[in-house]
């Protein structure tokens, strides 16, 4: 037998050493720490400071502005959300199918998510303009319509127009996260329902839906949560008008600190707190148990 001979480090050495990576830890996490400090911990700080003077929140409630602003959002919440899922769950339908026209439809519906959103917005202002905008001008051309809508001078339109935005904008996003989730369904269940005599319907109804329902229902909650918080929809399109009749809480608390408001601004911003909160954690929620809580 061979006797293997071993060296002991001396304990002062291994201290050492240690000392030394956490010193080298510490000075690489300072970067970040200060980064952390002052642009996430001091801002939410100062802004729960500001927050905090109940003041501020019996002027909120009663300016009419907001409650516009508060019920505009729930509108928009619940016709955006809901009208953009389900068109993203049929069109998910559509682009599943295997043919190269489909792939190349896909490759083109995408493109409007995809884009940055302050040209493509801007630009749909600059179509929606009533006196010198581009549908206005052809509604004119192929009907004879003199004078067109007042796409962004009536409170109405001006809101359905910030809804058709906003779906138009995001929704090739969902229905990407949804089309894969379909084609994540095997194939077999689709033929054995085909053999069973099963119609479109039934193999939707039987097959797709049960299969992403958890995914459906996971989206909607995150697209809820991404709506509530869409600033450019309405504020690039409309700037909140006309006469702040489409204002959101996502852009209303601009219009405060154009007022030199800050602290509503603010308070605006944590009333939104109940809307979002919930819904946080309903997400992390079903994300903890894959989707089936």
């Amino acid at each position: 037998m061979t006797a293997t001979t071993v060296h002991a480090i001396p304990a002062a050495a291994g201290g050492s050493h240690r000392r030394t990576w956490a010193t080298w830890g510490a000075i690489l996490l300072a970067p970040y720490i200060a980064v952390f400090l002052v642009l996430v911990a001091y801002p939410v700080g100062y802004g729960l400071y500001l927050g905090a003077n109940p003041a501020s929140y019996r002027r909120l409630f009663a300016d009419p502005i907001f409650t516009t602003a508060a019920v505009n959002t729930i509108l928009f919440l619940l016709i955006a959300v809901n009208v953009k899922m389900v068109i993203a769950l049929g069109l998910s339908g559509f682009f599943a199918v295997p043919r190269w026209w489909i792939r190349l439809l896909l490759v083109l519906f995408i493109l409007p998510w995809a884009v940055p959103s302050i040209p493509t917005i801007l630009s749909f202002r600059v179509m929606l303009n009533p006196e010198t905008g581009m549908i206005n001008q052809q509604l004119f051309q192929l009907f004879g319509i003199f004078e067109g809508p007042p796409w962004l001078t009536n409170p109405w339109l001006a809101f359905f127009g910030t809804v058709v935005v906003h779906i138009w904008k995001s929704l090739p996003f969902w229905t990407l996260i949804l089309l894969t989730g379909r084609l994540a369904i095997a194939r077999d269940l689709y033929e054995a329902a085909a053999v069973d005599g099963a119609s479109r319907w039934q193999r939707f109804r039987f097959v797709t839906w049960p299969s992403v329902v958890a995914l459906y229902v996971t989206s909607t909650i995150l697209s809820t949560i991404w709506t509530l918080g869409d600033f450019n929809s309405v504020y690039l399109l409309t700037g909140g008008g006309p006469n702040d009749s489409t204002q959101v809480l996502a852009t209303l608390g601009i219009r405060y600190l154009r007022n030199n408001a800050l602290d509503l601004g603010v308070a605006s911003i944590i009333v939104a707190m109940p809307l979002v909160l919930p819904l946080v954690f309903v997400m992390v929620k079903r994300l903890s148990k894959g989707g089936e809580a």
